[in-house]
């Protein structure tokens, strides 16, 4: 039976993901402004996305291990963790967290939605690689 790599999977489908939100930021500047506008007019958006991010993080977290000489599965532990306190943040303090995201999204959005490409292109590149 074939072992299925938790940390290839998990780091290229982030990276993925990560790559085409910051395109789609890219094709379409303001898009990140508006969407955290609207979780923060919207309590139960902030409790769903709370909750969606709570459960991604949570797999992240739980399906890589800790294993020193493998950097990528630290990273994606690491990541999975920040996501998990992100998500704590988001349904408890959401007020101070989306106004500081909108702000600062406001002149940075085309910096943003840069290192979010670079960092998705690093986590698929790496995630494809760990599967050899």
């Amino acid at each position: 039976m074939p072992v299925i790599d938790a940390t290839a999977w998990t780091a290229t489908l982030l990276g993925l993901f990560a790559t085409f939100a910051a395109i789609g930021a890219l094709r379409k500047p303001g898009i990140w402004q508006t969407l955290v506008k609207e979780v923060e007019d919207s309590p139960a958006l902030q409790m769903i996305s709370g909750v969606a991010e709570l459960a991604a993080g949570a797999a992240i977290y739980l399906v890589n291990p800790w294993i020193p000489a493998d950097i990528l599965s630290c990273v994606m532990k690491t990541i999975g963790g920040l996501m998990m306190a992100e998500a704590l943040v988001v349904v408890g303090f959401s007020d101070i967290y989306f106004h500081f995201w909108l702000k600062n999204l406001s002149f940075m959005h085309k910096g943003w939605a840069i290192a979010s490409l670079a960092i998705g292109a690093a986590l698929t590149v790496a995630g494809a690689f760990h599967f050899t």
